[in-house]
């Protein structure tokens, strides 16, 4: 048996995309879709979009930070998760991924930071949602999307 809610929501997504006056073109079709708009992340977008569509916010910023965190283990070969990975991952003493050259203490600075942010993305927007029902609404999910495209693409820097 299906989830009524579910079935109400998909019904109320399905005509909230119709046009008001007969002839009017879908809105789905007329407007762009909030990942284009925010310039979430390809890679975000294949583990994230679907649920998104869904009305899985909480699901959909889920996996975008596990997909983060996946990226950051295979890049740095560290057999850990979370907070713990990106702490020894993004060390600005022995790091693993360097994000700056490290040689200057600006460029230390700027490493310890995008640690700490790293390892705070993971401990405040990852792990409740792991752990937790979370009920995200629509914008702060996309807040969310954003910010793990801003973390991953820095990441893509050093590699280039």
């Amino acid at each position: 048996m299906s989830d009524p809610f579910a079935v109400f929501e998909k019904i109320a997504r399905s005509a909230a995309d119709l046009g008001t006056e007969p002839g009017d073109e879908p809105k789905s079709q007329a407007q762009t879709h909030p990942f284009d708009e925010r310039n979430i992340h390809p890679a975000i977008g294949t583990v994230s979009l679907k649920l998104f569509d869904d009305g899985h916010y909480s699901q959909a910023t889920f996996e975008a930070f596990k997909y983060l965190d996946l990226q950051v283990k295979d890049l740095s070969g560290v057999n850990d998760s979370g907070y713990k990975l990106m702490m020894n991952a993004l060390s600005e003493t022995a790091p693993k991924i360097k994000l700056t050259p490290l040689s200057s203490q600006s460029e230390i600075d700027e490493q310890m930071g995008y640690k700490h942010v790293f390892a705070g993305a993971m401990s405040a927007i990852r792990n409740p949602r792991g752990h937790e029902i979370n009920f995200d609404p629509i914008d702060r999910c996309l807040d969310h999307l954003s910010f793990a495209s801003v973390l991953l693409r820095r990441l893509e820097d050093h590699l280039s």
